[in-house]
C-alpha cells in the first residue's frame, strides 16, 4: 500500500496525464500509465525500511506533475489572452476590472 503522500503525488500525476493524452485512448491502457504505476510500486517500501530512491521518485513526480500542471496554465491563458488583435478600450478595462464611465448623451 502506497503512503499517503505518495498515493497524492501519484493521484495527481495520473490527474495530469489525462490531459496530455488523446481523447480517443483511455489513459489505463497506456505504456505511460503502467510504467507510472510500475515505478511507484516497484519503490513502495515499509515504515521500517527507508528507501532513498523512494524519496528521489516522489521528488521527481511531484516536480513533474507540477510542470504539466503549470504548462496547463500557461495554454489556458495564452488562448484566452494572446492573438486577438487590437482590442477597444472597453474590452481593455473589463480584463483589467475597472469600469468605464457612463457617456449620457
Amino acid at each position: 500500500m502506497l503512503s499517503k503522500p505518495s498515493l497524492s503525488i501519484l493521484r495527481s500525476f495520473i490527474h495530469e496525464l489525462r490531459h496530455i493524452t488523446q481523447n480517443g485512448n483511455k489513459l489505463r491502457d497506456s505504456s505511460l500509465y503502467e510504467y507510472v504505476i510500475k515505478q511507484f510500486r516497484q519503490n513502495n517500501v515499509t515504515d521500517l525500511q527507508h528507501c532513498r530512491e523512494k524519496d528521489e521518485l516522489a521528488f521527481s513526480a511531484q516536480t513533474f506533475v507540477t510542470y504539466l500542471n503549470s504548462r496547463r496554465n500557461l495554454k489556458k491563458l495564452h488562448e484566452e489572452y494572446h492573438g486577438r488583435g487590437e482590442r477597444s478600450i472597453r474590452d481593455t478595462a473589463n480584463i483589467v476590472g475597472f469600469k468605464l464611465p457612463h457617456d449620457p448623451k
